[in-house]
């Protein structure tokens, strides 16, 4: 887990490095004593997106570890405990939409991954 403590702006943070991120896969950031999942897709625009790690129904902190893939056109995290897909845009859980997980801004600029807030 990164913890990110070099603030650009009051609304902006470098979370972690380009070199940090696993292609097609999440890692995990503590940003704010809240656990952030970052997923770097190299081939998506854009190409990291951030949403909570905490799984609403598995009710733990995995979601940085789930599969991520596509379900009908949507950019998906597939929680590893029981496999609810979560838009990485969204936040949205496909198979229950009364338990969406947040989603932060998030930008690949200059070797450096920023979260806005």
């Amino acid at each position: 887990m990164n913890t990110a403590e070099n603030r650009l702006s009051e609304n902006a943070l470098v979370i972690c490095q380009h070199e940090d991120l696993i292609p097609n896969s999440g890692i995990c950031a503590l940003v704010n004593g809240q656990q952030v999942a970052i997923f770097y897709l190299p081939e998506e625009e854009p190409q990291v997106y951030a949403i909570g790690n905490w799984d609403p129904i598995g009710k733990a902190n995995v979601l940085s570890r789930g599969i991520v893939g596509d379900v009908q056109g949507r950019i998906v995290v597939a929680s590893p405990l029981y496999k609810q897909h979560f838009d990485l845009t969204t936040g949205e859980c496909l198979e229950n939409e009364d338990t969406p997980v947040p989603v932060f801004p998030v930008e690949l600029i200059d070797g450096q991954v920023i979260l806005r807030g």
